[in-house]
């Protein structure tokens, strides 16, 4: 089980956040969100160890926007959480091969989850990005705190992995043992582990990822 944390932008909270070893750290670059890391500081980021994937989420960008941050921040994967096409997923897809031929990007594409979610709108991008990502879908695009009916999983047919997203909490973070999915690759990890927006509570990460490594 891969663990992603997201909304990271204060360098000393990004430093011990490192030390627990993520697969995945995100740097959230939509201003609107609470959590929006602006510049990130550069330094910090190339300190951490090589098996921390930096993921950079962007919501309906401009695809030049997105490429240059790939290279400015050497990103390792990108999270479109937005209604991005899948047009828009393909054609980054086929501006990175181009542009880093010899670096492997991966593609994230987010959906807000709901009990009338159809699957089917999932089907074009299954060839395009490497992984989806099931949020709770709200106004908000990401970090709402809110959980939907992890239920509706069991009707995700698809074997493009995915990450599970959307309320994840000390609480309930036992419960993803329970879902017994094999498509099941990662959980994300934001807000109900933070002390404010955008500042992890490390002790609590710490806790959790004791129980999802177990």
């Amino acid at each position: 089980m891969k663990i992603k944390v997201c909304g990271m932008r204060d360098p000393e909270n990004i430093v011990e956040l490192a030390k627990l070893n993520p697969d995945y750290l995100g740097l959230i670059f939509y201003s609107p969100s609470k959590r929006f890391v602006g510049n990130p500081d550069k330094e910090v980021l190339n300190s951490l160890p090589k098996s921390i994937k930096l993921v950079g989420v962007f919501v309906d960008e401009v695809m030049e926007v997105v490429l240059n941050k790939i290279k400015e921040y050497d990103l390792s994967a990108i999270q479109l959480h937005g209604s991005e096409s899948f047009i828009y997923c393909q054609q980054l897809k086929n501006e990175l091969s181009i542009r880093m031929p010899s670096k492997k990007i991966d593609l994230l594409k987010a959906f807000g989850l709901s009990n009338s979610f159809d699957f089917a709108v999932l089907k074009p991008f299954v060839d395009v990005v490497d992984y989806f990502l099931f949020d709770t879908k709200t106004t908000e695009h990401g970090g709402s705190g809110l959980t939907f009916d992890w239920r509706i999983l069991r009707e995700y047919v698809e074997e493009k992995p995915f990450f599970l997203s959307g309320g994840l909490a000390p609480e309930n973070i036992q419960e993803i043992h329970n879902l017994g999915l094999d498509q099941f690759y990662g959980v994300d990890l934001n807000s109900k582990f933070e002390s404010a927006p955008g500042l992890k509570d490390i002790e609590s990460l710490q806790s959790a990822f004791e129980i999802i490594r177990k």
